[in-house]
């Protein structure tokens, strides 16, 4: 049988090698499990259990749960916080930890949540994914993002990445992404024109050899909001996306995919 595990602080980090200095490629939120699938000294390196995802972390930051809890809490994507941060008290010791925007709730049942031998008290707001109501979500969940700060492997409203924004968004409205650009752009179908795109439809941008750098999100007609120095809304037109504070576009549109049926 494996190990497994569960972040139980706000957000962590996960490295692409077994160091602090090296770089962090993403990071796990409160209530993310994962299984452990090789150790060096205190890192264990994972398998994130949201998108397969292999990176390094430190044993100090996470609590043990068995291969059945694990099982369970992956069969389905999780209740999500949806405020921007909410504390939580643990049941039993009554420390507090801040759970951030798109974190899981695991075992979420009135206002409690659970995992292992912890339990914690949750007062804050929580998603509700509506099919119906999708797209509409989507934007709702972004704005809560607007203005974070850009952080390379970023997952939380105090450090995101471009990839990471679009993964935790979809998260919020149960539908699982891969974690990289270049992942989720295999994800549902092309679109023949920019014109076509809808609220939530993903836009992919690349660099001189092609390869997709870069990834944003519709938010209105011929607006999209990704991540480039902060999370920020600018406008978007068959060449790309045009800065409206610079007057210059700095990403050339490869492709736009639609998730949402």
């Amino acid at each position: 049988m494996g190990t497994y595990g569960i972040c139980n602080l706000s957000v962590i980090p996960c490295r692409e090698e077994p160091s602090d200095k090296s770089q962090m490629v993403t990071q796990l939120l409160f209530g993310e499990s994962f299984e452990v699938i090789g150790k060096r000294n205190q890192w264990r390196k994972i398998r994130n259990g949201l998108d397969g995802y292999e990176s390094w972390i430190d044993e100090k930051q996470f609590a043990d749960i068995d291969q059945n809890a694990f099982e369970a809490l992956n069969k389905k994507l999780p209740v999500c916080a949806s405020d921007l941060v909410q504390l939580v008290k643990h049941a039993q010791s009554g420390s507090m930890v801040p759970v951030l925007a798109g974190s899981s709730l695991p075992n979420y049942h009135q206002g409690y949540i659970a995992f292992g031998e912890d339990s914690y008290e949750f007062d804050g707001e929580i998603n509700h994914p509506d099919p119906e109501e999708a797209r509409k979500q989507l934007v709702e969940f972004a704005m809560v993002f607007r203005n974070a700060p850009y952080l390379w492997g970023g997952r939380s409203p105090f450090g995101i990445d471009c990839s990471g924004l679009m993964q935790v968004l979809y998260k919020m409205v149960g539908i699982p992404l891969q974690r990289d650009a270049y992942q989720q752009a295999e994800e549902g179908y092309t679109l023949s024109f920019v014109e076509e795109a809808e609220l939530g439809d993903l836009a992919f941008f690349d660099n001189d050899e092609g390869r997709i750098i870069h990834v944003g999100m519709m938010v209105g007609p011929n607006a999209i909001i990704h991540a480039s120095g902060k999370v920020r809304i600018d406008k978007l037109d068959h060449q790309g996306i045009f800065n409206v504070d610079t007057g210059k576009y700095t990403h050339k549109l490869r492709l736009i995919r639609r998730v949402l049926d």
